[in-house]
This record gives structure tokens, sequence and C-alpha cells, in this order.
């Protein structure tokens, strides 16, 4: 596959373009609330156990292992860059999870997190989905920036396994959090909009993800590293739990596991 006349697009552009497609699979999952008022458990924690496992294996095989390799590339020691930026990236989560309000589905409203506040439930939602999908967009986001230190194909195609990847489970994403809202008593439409709603995040933490690599280049390990250590953080706090509340862990340890092989060829063979 010729990817070389992408090269001669901004990596700004480039980053807009995956993390539009991102949130444009977010929304076709959230459609099957049109075709579905309810989902199973055992495939809810199925799909959210794959979503968990493909961004474990985007952390280190798209993230993680680039960033080192660069460090080490400019002589330096590989894994500085990765231990901090993967830590900064963890704080950085778990500040904005103590203070923006949300809500996780399936719980009243006095179990809302972060800051106090008399937002609507449904607002509260939303926000809960859209904490996860910062971490991602910001991952796609840096991986096009870094096309700008090093534009070669096989940079520009682990990227775009990245966001292969990123899409995979963002469908199930989608329809993990529309179909539930609907359940919540939200008409079809209104679950759809909140469900894809969630999705706009990623353009705007992808967009300023790239920029922010174009601008302070040698940074780009440090970026790298936060990323992984910012989706992590959403694997650990929010994705497996939710995925083993029930009796049929076992489903969400498989789709865990399948998610993260399928993140593992795609970021192999096509990167």
């Amino acid at each position: 596959m010729n990817l070389e006349f992408l090269l001669e697009y901004n990596p700004v552009i480039l980053a807009l373009f995956a993390t539009l497609f991102t949130w444009g699979v977010t929304a076709l999952g959230s459609s099957m609330v049109f075709f579905f008022k309810s989902i199973n458990k055992k495939v809810l924690n199925s799909m959210l156990g794959f979503a968990a496992g493909v961004m474990i294996a985007a952390s280190f095989w798209s993230l993680l292992k680039p960033a080192i390799e660069m460090e080490e590339a400019n002589g330096g020691i590989g894994w500085i860059p990765a231990v901090i930026g993967f830590l900064t990236g963890g704080a950085f989560l778990f500040l904005v999870d103590k203070l923006l309000p949300h809500l996780h589905l399936g719980l009243s409203i006095d179990k809302a997190e972060g800051i106090k506040t008399s937002w609507q439930r449904s607002v509260l939602l939303v926000l809960a989905i859209t904490l996860h999908n910062i971490p991602e967009g910001l991952a796609v986001g840096v991986a096009f920036g870094a096309l700008a230190n090093n534009p070669d194909t096989g940079m520009l195609a682990g990227a775009i396994a990245l966001t292969i990847g990123i899409g995979l489970q963002n469908f199930p994403e989608g329809a993990a959090v529309s179909i539930p809202l609907r359940r919540e008593g939200f008409s079809r439409l209104k679950s759809f909009n909140y469900g894809q709603l969630s999705g706009v995040v990623e353009p705007i933490a992808g967009v300023a993800g790239a920029y922010l690599v174009l601008v302070m280049t040698p940074l780009l390990p440090y970026a790298l590293s936060f990323a992984a250590g910012a989706m992590i953080f959403v694997v650990v706090e929010e994705l497996i739990p939710e995925s083993q509340t029930g009796h049929e862990t076992d489903l969400s340890t498989v789709g865990a596991m399948i998610g993260f092989a399928a993140m593992m060829f795609l970021d192999v063979a096509l990167g």
C-alpha cells in the first residue's frame, strides 16, 4: 500500500481526518440504538473488554515502544521519557476524573463524581463517556504529529494502524453508551445524539495533540508516553471494572484478549 502521498499533508490535518473517522465510528456504533432497545449484559461486557484490550495494546505498541525507540535513537535513555510521560498522563486523567462532574451508567445521581453540580443527569452521563475519549483522540493526534519529526511510511502506517484500532473499539463503545441510555428512559434519537456527542472530543484532542507535538518536537517521546498513561488510566479505572460487573466475567476477559491481539496485529502488520 503506497502511503507516501499522505506525507505531503500537514500532520495536524491528517490527525483531524483520522479523529473525524474515529468519531464517525462512534456515531455508527451509537446508531445501533435505532435497532435495539436493550443490550445483553454478556455482550456489553465482551464489548467493554474488547475496548480495554485494544487500548492496552495501543498504549504499548503504538505509543510507549516508539517513545523508547525515539529517545534511544537520539542518544537518550529510553525509559526516562517513557516513565515520566506515562505517569504524568495517568496523573492528568486522575485530576480530570476528580474535577470533572460525571456519572457512570446505572448509578443514581447521588453517586456522581467530580465537583458537585446541579447539571442534569443526562449531561453527567455523557461527560463520563467523554472522559474515555480524551486519551484516545490525544493518542491518535500525537501519533500523526510524530510525522513532523520522522516523516516515513513506517511511522505513518503505525499512526493509521492506531486510528483503525481506536475506531474498532469505538464502534462497540458507541453502542455501549447509546443503548443503555435508551434503557434509562431516553428516546432513541436523544440516546444516539448523546452517544455520538461523547466522541466529539476526539477530533479536538487529536488536533491539539498533533499541534503541540509540532511546536514542541523534543517532547515527542514524552507526549507519546503521556497519551499511553492516560489510556491505561481509563482502562484500569473505568473499562475493566465496568466489564467485570455481573457473573459473566470470563467473556470480558476473552474480549480483552481478542482486542489486544487485534490491535497488536494491526500495529505490527501495518506499522
